[in-house]
């Protein structure tokens, strides 16, 4: 007899427009329909589209049902097949929440059903909402805790903005799903996460938030939301996995040399799971990789603004940020070309010409609010932020007989395509929030227009700050040939110096407030308050599970 059908997913909420909203999710059945109910007693009622997911996999090192080590139950990467729903709900009132649920019917006629919950349309102009800044969630270990915290100490939000790096490798299905070590994507922000912390022999549990059920989300695009060459480095003496795949990025340019014009997304990158699962804004020239839309009274525009995370060493074979491995020099369809940009933003590209075209749209420029989301940062203590986001130039030594001696990458500061070509853009536009992620802490600064960076993404761990006597481990070696101008090992490398919290900072050795958060113990959230204009930040220690959310910086949009 077959067990009972069962939801992959809860529903979550995409797309809201004044008078509609799309509902979302996934199940690992076809089915036969999939619906939903809503409104008063349930009595309405929208039937589903249904679409499988085209690359979602799992391989050797997914944590998935009695997986829980390397290689333990699974030897390669193999699909798993898992469908999408999605219904749309129309006709609705602006600023009149109503009950759904969702149903899907199996090929048996047995049905499963969801809990109810709540939706609305998109807001009017002038209704104070609350939205939370989130980032970097990556199943790392205090997502779970933040995420619940976020719902006990401000209740329901009414949007989310994720600025990427949803989870690690984009194509292995369980980390969105179900990773049994409790803390996927979707259980943490639908409050059925289910994961233990260990703090000094102490085991404490944490479920997440029922978030995105009630409220939509608007995400952008991290360097984890790419997958590199399809079954990439299959020419190699090694077992391949997701991560190989992942690993395994080349520019679109080399591609084509390499491959000619067949399978250039194969055969480079794709965003493709990310864009399966996820019904966003599009743009006519980004698609749903770069858009903008208009949220009560927010203009919000979010930019495709990643690059490829590469080791700053070649130590075994690795690819790295600085140099190609010298085992490799003879081999490019083997190099990973430093890290690449995947969509280009400088001056005169087809990105930057939309964001032109958009920053002079009336609509955004009649908004209350004027808020850019993007992934790389601008300006933070983070290591990530170096080198700068330029494209990498390439050096070739050759000894004499022509054969390579050397492949390295330099990335000229004063080429930072953000800084450049970008930020005087915002500045000019008077954008008042720039809201990235990246680096995995808290930290934020203001330029001498005002305008407002803030980067929140110590959510499910840290790597350190770049600041005080801790300098950044990912910069080249000192050689005569580097300009290590470039490469600033201290502080913001783009001149801003960090805010101190404005209300509780925490303090350094030196028993002074340090303008940073960066933490494996203290995870951080902010909410934006469309009423007051207030973005207010908050810190949770994960090793006391009933200790005091604690408020400790606030700053005003204006």
């Amino acid at each position: 007899m077959a067990s009972a059908p069962k939801l992959l997913t809860d529903p979550f909420l995409q797309l809201p427009t004044l008078n509609s909203i799309n509902v979302v999710w996934f199940t690992e059945f076809i089915g036969v329909q999939h619906l939903v109910t809503y409104g008063e007693n349930l009595a309405k009622k929208a039937v589903a589209t249904t679409v499988k997911l085209s690359r979602t996999r799992e391989d050797q090192k997914s944590r998935v049902a009695n997986q829980s080590e390397d290689g333990q139950v699974y030897k390669e990467i193999f699909q798993r097949d898992i469908w999408r729903h999605e219904a749309l709900i129309s006709n609705l009132t602006p600023g009149i929440r109503i009950n759904y649920q969702v149903t899907s019917i199996r090929e048996d006629g047995e049905s499963v059903s969801s809990d109810i919950f709540t939706l609305a349309a998109a807001p009017n102009p002038g209704v104070p909402k609350r939205i939370l800044l989130t980032s970097d969630h990556q199943i790392k270990p205090m997502v779970a805790a933040n995420l619940q915290k976020v719902v006990e100490t401000v209740g329901q939000v009414d949007a989310v903005w994720f600025a990427g790096d949803l989870v690690n490798i984009s194509d292995r299905a369980s980390e969105w799903f179900d990773d049994n070590r409790g803390n996927a994507f979707f259980p943490c922000l639908q409050g059925r996460a289910n994961y233990e912390m260990n703090h000094d022999g102490v085991k404490l549990t944490y479920y997440g938030g029922e978030i995105i059920q009630h409220a939509p989300m608007y995400t952008c695009i991290g360097n984890h939301e790419l997958m590199g060459r399809f079954n990439g480095d299959q020419d190699k003496d090694q077992n391949q996995d997701l991560n190989n795949e992942f690993n395994d990025t080349i520019p679109r340019s080399v591609a084509r040399q390499l491959y000619g014009e067949k399978s250039i997304k194969d055969n480079s990158f794709n965003t493709d799971t990310y864009e399966e699962i996820f019904s966003l804004p599009k743009s006519l020239s980004g698609g749903k990789t770069y858009y903008a839309v208009t949220w009560g009274d927010v203009r919000l525009v979010v930019l495709y603004a990643t690059n490829m995370w590469r080791s700053p060493n070649t130590d075994k074979g690795k690819k790295g940020k600085y140099a190609e491995a010298s085992q490799d020099l003879e081999n490019p369809e083997n190099w990973g070309y430093g890290q690449i940009i995947y969509e280009p933003i400088s001056k005169g590209s087809t990105q930057y010409n939309w964001l032109v075209e958009e920053l002079n749209n009336a609509e955004f420029q009649q908004a209350k609010y004027k808020v850019v989301m993007l992934h790389h940062p601008p300006h933070t203590l983070g290591d990530n932020i170096v080198p700068a986001y330029t494209d990498p130039v390439q050096v070739i030594q050759r000894d004499e007989n022509d054969k390579i001696k050397s492949v390295s990458y330099e990335y000229p500061k004063d080429n930072d395509y953000l800084m450049r070509d970008v930020m005087p853009l915002l500045e000019t536009a008077k954008v008042q929030l720039v809201f990235f992620g990246h680096s995995h802490l808290w930290n934020r600064f203001i330029s001498s227009s005002g305008m407002h960076f803030l980067e929140t993404s110590n959510v499910g761990n840290s790597y350190g700050a770049a600041f005080g006597s801790r300098q950044r481990d990912n910069v080249p070696t000192k050689n005569d040939a580097t300009n290590n101008d470039d490469y600033v090992e201290i502080g913001d490398p783009n001149g801003l110096y960090p805010v101190v919290p404005t209300i509780s900072p925490l303090v350094g050795e030196d028993n002074q407030p340090i303008p940073f958060i960066s933490s494996n113990k203290f995870t951080v959230f902010s909410i934006f308050d469309t009423g007051t204009g207030e973005v207010s930040s908050y810190r949770f220690d994960t090793s006391e599970i009933h200790g005091d959310v604690v408020k400790f910086d606030v700053f005003r949009l204006t």
